[in-house]
C-alpha cells in the first residue's frame, strides 16, 4: 500500500470512529429517553447547526481569527524567547524561572485583567490565547535547540562558521521537529485561550454563544457551538500536520499523527 492510500485509510478510519461515536450517542439517547436539556441528541444538534448555519459560521470566523492571531504571536514570541534562553546562559537562568512562574498562574484568573488593560475588543482574547500557548512553544523549542548532536556542533566549530550561519543552517533545522511539535500543542491551547477570553467579555464568537446559551439553558445551542469548536480544532491541528510534512518531507514515511 503506497503512502497516499495509507493516508486515506487512516483518515477514513478516523471519520468512521467519529461517526460510530455519534451513532452510539444517538441510539443510547433514544433508548434511555435522555432529556434534551441534559444531553441533546446529535440529530437535534445537526438540525440546530443547519437552521442557523450562517450565524454559526460568522461566530466561528471571529473565534478562528483571534485564535490564529494568538497562535502566531505565541510561535514568533516563543521561538524568539527560546533562542535567547539557549543563546545566553545568564539570560536563561534569570528569565526561565519567571516564565515557569507566569505559566503556573491560572489564566482564567488573570483574564479579567486583560479586559481592563486592553478593552473589550479582540485584543484581550488574543493576549490570553498567546499567554496560554506560548509556554509550549518555548519548552519544545528550547529542547530542540539544545538537542543538536554533539558531532554536528563539533563540525560547526571545525568549519569556523559564524554564529548566525551556524544557527540558521544547523541549530534551527535540527530544532524544527521540536518546534513543530510545540506548534501542535500551541494551536489547541490558542483555541482554548480565545474561548476563555470570550467567556470573560465578548459580544461575538463561539465562547459568547456558549455563555449566552448556557444562561438560558439552551443545551442544544451549547452543544452545537462545541461541535463547531471540535471541527475547528481538528482543522487547525490538521493544518499544522500538513505544514510539518511540507517543512520536513524526509519524515513523510512516518505514520500519520
Amino acid at each position: 500500500m503506497n503512502k497516499s492510500w495509507r493516508g486515506l485509510v487512516h483518515g477514513a478510519a478516523g471519520a468512521v470512529s467519529i461517526l460510530a461515536f455519534l451513532l452510539l450517542w444517538e441510539l443510547l439517547g433514544r433508548l434511555l429517553h435522555v432529556k434534551p436539556v441534559m444531553l441533546p441528541l446529535p440529530s437535534m444538534i445537526g438540525k440546530e447547526l443547519v437552521s442557523d448555519a450562517g450565524w454559526y459560521a460568522s461566530q466561528a470566523f471571529y473565534t478562528v481569527m483571534t485564535t490564529l492571531a494568538g497562535f502566531a504571536l505565541s510561535v514568533f514570541g516563543g521561538v524568539a524567547i527560546a533562542v535567547l534562553l539557549v543563546g545566553s546562559r545568564w539570560f536563561g537562568s534569570l528569565l526561565y524561572p519567571l516564565i515557569v512562574a507566569l505559566n503556573s498562574v491560572p489564566k482564567v484568573a488573570v483574564a479579567p485583567l486583560f479586559v481592563i488593560w486592553l478593552g473589550t475588543g479582540a485584543e484581550p482574547k488574543i493576549a490570553i490565547a498567546f499567554l496560554i500557548a506560548v509556554f509550549a512553544v518555548i519548552v519544545d523549542t528550547v529542547h530542540g535547540l539544545r538537542a543538536v548532536p554533539a558531532d554536528v556542533l563539533d563540525l560547526g566549530r571545525v568549519l569556523r562558521g559564524s554564529s548566525r550561519h551556524f544557527f540558521f543552517k544547523v541549530r534551527l533545522p535540527c530544532a524544527l521537529p521540536s518546534i513543530l511539535a510545540g506548534m501542535k500543542v500551541a494551536i489547541s491551547l490558542s483555541l482554548v485561550g480565545a474561548i476563555v477570553g470570550e467567556f470573560v467579555s465578548s459580544q461575538r464568537g463561539l465562547g459568547y454563544v456558549i455563555m449566552t446559551a448556557q444562561g438560558t439553558f439552551d443545551t442544544v445551542r451549547v452543544f452545537a457551538a462545541l461541535f463547531v469548536l471540535a471541527l475547528i480544532g481538528l482543522a487547525l491541528f490538521g493544518a499544522i500536520v500538513w505544514l510539518e510534512r511540507v517543512a520536513m518531507p524526509w519524515r513523510r514515511h512516518e505514520s500519520p499523527r
